[in-house]
């Protein structure tokens, strides 16, 4: 080996930077992170969207099909978590992006008690799986990410801050600091503070001390302070309600179980019938539904995709790198969902409590992955976190995506009113899609009006035809 000699010593001359294996696949040192960072805010990620094992069972369960048959709960916790698992690894190794996927929220509500009720179960799911191939095939052609890269910047940022109010909004709904007010004549607001305008029991108080706690060790910077917020509010959960008998916690409820090991039940995979839905529902009934699908599914992960990313600073001239590969994940898995049982999977916005954490690489999918393996055998261990120590992370997560607000050209009439839209629909409507469409639908309709139709440019005029479409479908099917 060559050598060097300095002051009478003699030290080997400096050799190459070499990186290890994991930094090579994940590009870790070009992106400013580390395993370990990588590993806590995949393990955040995963915390703070482990209720979805939970809670998908409670939806799909909810319904029965045409026939009346209904979905056992054991077999959808399979699916719901081996779809994740599947799919968040993929997106580790072939997007290498923070992104987490997963039964979407709304999306298997459609399944559940829009397409269920008109055809099978088995029926259903295939639409599922048309869903994917749909948006799949978009993604290959190279269609999807045109479309993405025609939106202009500053609806792209009013998607990222319409997203942010929306998962603060999750976390405070889910948390019960607000709640929804009970359909009524006097009723003067849709939604409250508490159960009744004012804040009551020991559950609240633990969102309360998660939130004060998280904001304390972010603003003093210290690693892992999202994590530590949900364990410290996890463990005085377990002790609140283990020890002094503390209820209503919502869906899930804090105490130490029984066991830690639970068999899966595979029974649902690969239970598909492609076309069968257009002869139970007819033809234009599965069509609305497979274009619901379509449209939800494309849009809610594009602004979820765009969001997150701008968020860990992964985003390039307004562009995400593998970009491609991403959307070709993304619509993997509806197929896996499909075939699973467990409806669409898609990215979900929870991603972005892992990249508060510090993600910034497809290693911490990785780590969410493998996560969601273990809950196909450790499920009660993954139902311990309650929504009150999980919940701060959504609130504080999206107050840091709001701050985008900054980037918004709000002095340019050409911007003013599509960004509001954007931005104000997507909480109010819970839904990234109908905030997208409605920005971009009054987006084309100012620069028509004002005699520059050529910038809006023909992909954004077709979108919002699309998406007047979307609108009115009602009115649609009542013609046809």
């Amino acid at each position: 080996m060559t050598q060097v000699r300095v002051d009478n010593a003699v030290t080997p001359a400096p050799g190459p930077d070499r990186k290890s294996v994991v930094d090579r696949m994940f590009d870790l040192r070009a992106r400013g992170t580390t395993v370990g960072r990588e590993v806590r805010g995949g393990l955040t990620t995963f915390v703070a969207m482990a209720y979805i094992v939970l809670l998908n069972p409670l939806i799909l369960g909810a319904s029965a099909d045409i026939t009346g048959a209904k979905l056992s709960a054991a077999q959808v916790t399979t699916a719901t978590a081996l779809a994740a698992a599947v799919m968040t690894v993929l997106m580790g190794l072939v997007g290498n992006a923070p992104l987490a996927l997963a039964a979407g929220l709304g999306i298997n509500g459609i399944v559940a008690f829009q397409m269920a009720p008109a055809m099978t179960w088995a029926q259903a799911f295939g639409l599922v799986v048309l869903e994917g191939v749909c948006i799949v095939l978009m993604a290959v052609s190279g269609v999807r990410e045109r479309i993405m890269n025609a939106i202009p910047g500053p609806l792209k940022t009013a998607i990222t801050v319409g997203i942010g109010l929306y998962i603060a909004l999750v976390g405070l709904v889910s948390a019960g600091f607000v709640t929804r007010t009970p359909d009524s004549a006097d009723s003067t607001v849709p939604v409250r503070l508490g159960v009744d305008g004012h804040l009551d029991g020991w559950p609240i108080a633990v969102f309360c001390f998660g939130l004060l706690l998280m904001t304390v060790l972010m603003s003093r910077k210290v690693p892992g302070a999202v994590l530590i917020s949900i364990a410290v509010a996890t463990a005085l959960s377990v002790l609140l309600h283990d020890g002094f008998g503390v209820g209503n916690w919502g869906l899930t409820t804090p105490t130490l179980p029984s066991t830690v090991v639970a068999a899966p039940d595979f029974g649902l995979l690969g239970h598909v019938d492609l076309f069968g839905g257009f002869a139970s529902a007819g033809a234009l009934t599965a069509t609305t539904f497979l274009f619901t699908l379509v449209l939800s599914g494309f849009f809610d992960a594009m602004g979820t995709i765009t969001s997150v990313s701008a968020e860990a600073g992964l985003a390039k001239d307004g562009r995400v790198p593998r970009m491609g590969r991403i959307l070709l994940v993304d619509g993997a898995g509806a197929i896996a969902g499909g075939v699973s049982g467990s409806s669409p999977n898609t990215v979900f916005l929870e991603s972005a409590a892992g990249v508060g954490e510090g993600a910034r690489s497809g290693l911490a999918s990785v780590v969410t992955g493998l996560l969601f393996a273990a809950t196909l055998v450790f499920t009660p261990i993954a139902g311990i976190v309650p929504a009150q120590a999980a919940a701060p992370a959504l609130v504080v997560i999206g107050g840091m995506m709001v701050a985008q607000c900054r980037n918004i050209p709000w002095h340019d009439s050409d911007y003013t009113i599509p960004v509001f839209l954007t931005v104000a629909l997507i909480p109010f409507t819970y839904s990234i899609t109908n905030g997208v469409g409605a920005g971009l639908i009054a987006y084309v309709l100012v620069k028509t009006c004002r005699g520059k139709w050529r910038e809006a440019g023909w992909i954004l005029t077709v979108l919002a035809l699309v998406f007047t479409v979307y609108f009115g479908i009602n009115v649609v099917k009542a013609i046809f």
